[in-house]
C-alpha cells in the first residue's frame, strides 16, 4: 500500500459522516474550479480608502540599525528560514522553488497539488514559510524608520515578483487557506508601514497600476479563504488563522461588495472559536504550547486591527485572551522558559522584532501587561520589548513603565480543562523549583494533529534552569522516523510499556487512538505538593495495563518522589525515561544518576526493579538522547533510561533530590 493511500485511509477513520459528505462536496467544487468555473471574478476595488493601521501613530522610537541590516541582507539575497540560515535564495527569490530541497513545483491548478508528496513539492513547510511574506514587513519597517526609497522599492519588487510567479489559482501557494491568511496579515502590516494609501509606491500611473494589481490579489485571497475554511476534524488553529486573515483583510480593505459580509462572518466565527479552542482556564486545547502562543497572537492581532477600525470583540473574547496569557505566565519558569509541550513549528504571524534575544512568550506578557493592566504579567515579561512597541505604539512603553510590578506568585496552580498542574516553591525567586505535570488530552478534535504521546509526563526547572525537559519537535512533513520519535512516548518524561506508544499514530498529523489521561488528585500546601493522575493508553494491549503516576514534592527536602503504578496481570517490558537539558551532565552511580546543570546539582534514584540505569546521548538507532529547540535542528542531550520487566501489578518509585540550586547567571 502506498504511503498516500495509507494516509487517506487513516484520515478517513478520523471523520464522521458529516465530514465525509462535506469533503466530497469540496472535492466536487475543486473539480468544477479546475474547469474554470466558480473562481474569483476580476472585481475592481471600490473608490474608498483603506482602513487605519492597527495602531496610530505607528511607532518610530527604535534603533533602526537592526532593521536596516535585516533589510540589506534580504536585498543581498540572504534569507533565514527555520534551520536554513543565511541561505542564498536571491532577491527576489524563486517563489515556487523549495528553499530546502531545491524542488521546483509546477504551476498546476493549486487545489489539485498533493502538498504532502515530497517528490512534488519538497518540504512544503519551508516553501510555505518563504511565501508568508514576513520579509515584506521587514523591508517596510526599514522604510518606515529611515524613509530611504530603496527599501520601499525593494518591497515593491518583492511583491511584483510574487504576483508574476504565483498567479491565481495556480501553484503551491493556492492550496492552503491558512498560508493565504498569514500572507494577508503581513500584507496588511506592510501596506500601512509603507505609507498606506498615501504611499509613494502608489503615485503616478505606474503606482496606481501596482496598487490595483495588489488589491486584485487581496480580493482573490479573501475569495479563496471564504470558500475553503477548515472544518470538522481540521478546525483547529488552521481555522482560527484563516478567520484572522479574512477578518484583518476585510477590515483594512473594505473595498468590495463582499467585504462587509466577510468581515462579519469572520468576526462571529472568531468569537466562537476563541471559546471552542481555548478553555476557560486559559489552556489551548491543541495541547501544544507553541500553538497556544500562536492562537493568542492571532487573537491579539484581530483585537488590535478590529479596535482601530471600529470593530469591537466581546468581553468574553478579551477575557479568554487574558486567561491564555495568564496560563503562559504560570507555566513559565524564573528563567523565562516555557516547556516545549506538543508540536512547535517556530512560525510567527508577523515578525515585528529584530531583537537577538526575543522571547515570544515574554513579548505576549509585555503586551498583555499594558492591555489588561496586569502587574504580574509585567513582572514575568521583565521589559517592554520591540514587538510590543510595534503593536501598541511608542506611548505604550510609558504605560508599561508606570504599571506597578505585582508579585509573581502564580494566580493559579491547576488548569483542569487543559490538564496541567504546577508543583514547586519560591516561584519567581532565585531558588525557584517548578514542575509542570501533564494529565491533559492527547490533542484537539479527532486527529489531535499537534499533540504528543506525553500522558503523565512532567518537566522540572530549578533556579530558572531547565533540568527535566520536553525535547521538542524537530520534524514535521519529512523524516518520518524522527517525526515519530520526537512526538512518541520515549521522547517524554513518562513510562512506556512493551515498546508501544501510549497513543497510536496514523500519519504526521493524526492519531488513530488517543490515550485518555486525567488528574485524580492535586493538592498544594506549605510542606508539599501532590499530583496524582492516570491514563488508559495501554488498555488496548492483550493484557491491559493502566498507568497511574503520583508525584509528591517535599518542599523542605526539595525531594520529588514519583510513584508509577502499573495495574496488570501478566509480564511486561517497561521503559522509564528522564530527558535532561543539553547543558546537563549526567553520571551513573549504582542505581542513581548524578546530574549537574549550571548551578543545579540533582540526584535521580531509579527503581531497583528496573536494574542499572543508562545515560544515552545522541543515539540514532533507535533514536534517544536528543533535544530540538528549533524546527529542523537537533542536538544531543542526556537521557536517563531504566528498562526492565515486571510481572503483574507493580509500583516503581523514582526519587529526584535537588541538592543545590541558584538562579542562573
Amino acid at each position: 500500500m502506498s504511503a498516500t493511500l495509507a494516509w487517506k485511509l487513516n484520515r478517513l477513520k478520523g471523520m464522521g459522516p458529516a465530514e465525509v459528505c462535506w469533503r466530497l462536496r469540496q472535492g466536487i467544487a475543486t473539480g468544477v474550479e479546475r474547469m474554470g468555473f466558480g473562481l474569483a471574478r476580476d472585481v475592481k476595488a471600490g473608490a474608498g480608502a483603506a482602513g487605519p493601521a492597527w495602531v496610530s501613530p505607528l511607532p518610530t522610537n527604535f534603533d533602526a540599525m537592526p532593521y536596516i541590516e535585516a533589510a540589506n541582507r534580504l536585498v543581498a539575497g540572504r534569507w533565514d528560514l527555520f534551520s536554513l540560515r543565511d541561505s542564498p535564495l536571491g532577491f527576489p527569490p524563486l517563489w515556487n522553488r523549495d528553499p530546502k530541497t531545491g524542488v521546483d513545483v509546477p504551476l498546476e491548478f493549486g487545489k489539485g497539488i498533493d502538498y504532502r508528496n515530497e517528490r512534488v513539492v519538497g518540504d512544503i513547510k519551508y516553501l510555505w514559510e518563504l511565501n508568508r511574506h514576513l520579509e515584506l514587513v521587514t523591508l517596510a519597517q526599514a522604510w518606515h524608520l529611515t524613509r530611504e526609497p530603496r527599501f520601499a522599492e525593494a518591497a515593491r519588487r518583492l511583491l511584483v515578483s510574487w504576483l508574476d510567479q504565483c498567479p491565481y489559482p495556480r501553484g503551491p501557494h493556492w492550496t492552503s487557506s491558512l498560508e493565504l491568511a498569514v500572507r494577508l496579515v503581513n500584507w496588511a502590516c506592510a501596506w500601512h508601514l509603507l505609507g498606506g494609501d498615501a504611499s509613494a509606491l502608489f503615485a503616478a500611473e505606474e503606482g496606481r497600476a501596482f496598487r490595483r494589481r495588489w488589491l486584485s490579489a487581496i480580493y482573490q485571497h479573501c475569495y479563496f479563504i471564504s470558500g475553503r475554511l477548515s472544518r470538522h476534524s481540521s478546525a483547529n488553529n488552521h481555522l482560527f488563522g484563516e478567520l484572522m486573515g479574512l477578518f484583518v483583510a476585510s477590515a483594512v480593505w473594505p473595498l468590495w461588495p463582499e467585504s462587509e459580509r466577510w468581515r462579519a462572518r469572520a468576526r462571529d466565527e472568531l468569537e466562537a472559536e476563541a471559546i471552542k479552542q481555548n478553555g476557560a482556564d486559559g489552556a489551548n486545547r491543541e495541547q501544544a504550547f507553541w500553538y497556544h502562543h500562536e492562537v493568542a497572537d492571532m487573537m491579539l492581532l484581530c483585537l488590535l486591527f478590529g479596535r482601530a477600525n471600529g470593530i469591537d470583540f466581546s468581553s468574553q473574547f478579551t477575557k479568554r485572551l487574558e486567561s491564555m496569557l495568564e496560563f503562559i505566565s504560570v507555566v513559565m519558569d524564573a528563567g523565562g522558559h516555557v516547556p516545549m509541550v506538543g508540536d512547535a513549528d517556530d512560525a510567527v504571524m508577523v515578525r515585528f522584532s529584530r531583537e537577538p534575544e526575543f522571547c515570544p512568550y515574554r513579548s505576549l506578557l509585555a503586551t498583555g501587561a499594558v492591555l489588561f493592566g496586569r502587574g504580574d504579567f509585567k513582572a514575568k515579561a521583565g521589559r517592554f520589548d520591540e514587538k510590543s512597541r510595534w503593536l501598541l505604539g511608542d506611548a505604550a512603553s510609558e504605560r508599561f513603565r508606570a504599571l506597578p510590578a505585582a508579585p509573581v506568585e502564580p494566580a493559579r496552580r491547576a488548569f483542569p480543562e487543559g490538564g496541567y498542574y504546577v508543583l514547586g516553591q519560591d516561584f519567581g525567586m532565585p531558588c525557584e523549583v517548578k514542575a509542570v505535570a501533564d494529565a491533559g488530552s492527547l490533542g484537539y478534535l479527532s486527529i489531535a494533529a499537534h499533540g504528543h504521546a506525553d500522558a503523565l509526563a512532567f518537566t522540572l526547572s530549578a533556579g530558572g534552569n531547565e533540568v527535566l525537559v520536553d525535547p521538542g519537535t524537530y520534524a514535521y512533513h519529512d523524516q518520518k522516523r524522527w517525526r515519530d520519535y520526537f512526538r512518541g512516548t520515549s521522547a517524554h518524561n513518562t513510562l512506556r510499556v512493551d515498546g508501544e506508544e501510549q497513543s497510536v499514530p496514523g500519519g504526521n498529523f493524526q492519531w488513530l487512538s488517543h490515550a485518555r489521561a486525567r488528574c485524580e488528585h492535586f493538592e498544594s500546601g506549605v510542606e508539599r505538593d501532590v499530583f496524582e493522575g492516570v491514563h488508559d493508553g495501554y488498555r488496548r494491549l492483550n493484557d491491559p495495563v493502566r498507568h497511574r503516576r503520583r508525584i509528591k514534592f517535599d518542599k523542605r527536602s526539595m525531594r520529588t518522589e514519583i510513584t508509577d503504578t502499573l495495574e496488570c496481570s501478566e509480564e511486561h517490558c517497561v521503559e522509564l525515561h528522564w530527558h535532561l537539558a543539553e547543558s546537563c551532565v549526567a553520571r551513573v552511580s549504582g542505581h542513581a544518576v548524578e546530574v549537574s546543570c549550571a548551578n543545579v546539582r540533582m540526584r535521580v534514584e531509579c527503581p531497583r526493579e528496573l536494574g542499572t540505569p543508562e545515560v544515552v546521548v545522541g543515539r540514532d538507532d533507535p533514536p534517544l538522547g536528543w533535544i530540538s529547540r528549533r524546527l529542523g535542528e537537533k542536538k544531543p542531550s542526556p537521557s536517563i533510561v531504566c528498562t526492565g520487566r515486571i510481572a503483574g501489578g507493580t509500583s516503581l518509585v523514582t526519587e529526584i533530590t535537588i541538592a543545590t540550586v541558584a538562579m542562573r547567571g
